[in-house]
């Protein structure tokens, strides 16, 4: 026995919220923003300055708990900064804890 399927077409509607969208459009109740160059510029600024991979952070660290880790990393190759990144990544991770 054969089963004869419709496949709906990449255009139509795939449920009730495309579906008023569609009779939206076609009926023209959405109405073009007036300065959608700016919009869109400002838009675009925004999404880069949220979704930044990384975001700079400002902290005091005692001089020689700084000079330590400085002394760690040049033995290690690796720079102070990755490490310090590294501490906090596996704190936010939960990798590690912090006894204060």
């Amino acid at each position: 026995m054969k089963i004869n399927k419709k496949k709906k077409s990449i255009y139509e509607p795939q449920d009730d919220y495309e579906k008023q969208l569609m009779k939206d459009i076609e009926n023209d109740v959405f109405v073009p923003v007036p300065n959608q160059k700016e919009e869109i510029a400002k838009a675009i600024l925004y999404a880069k300055n949220t979704l930044k991979k990384d975001k700079r952070v400002t902290l005091r660290v005692a001089k020689e708990d700084l000079e330590k880790i400085q002394s760690k990393a040049l033995a290690t190759g690796v720079p102070y900064q990755t490490i310090i990144g590294a501490l906090i990544r596996q704190y936010a991770n939960g990798k590690i804890t912090v006894g204060l």
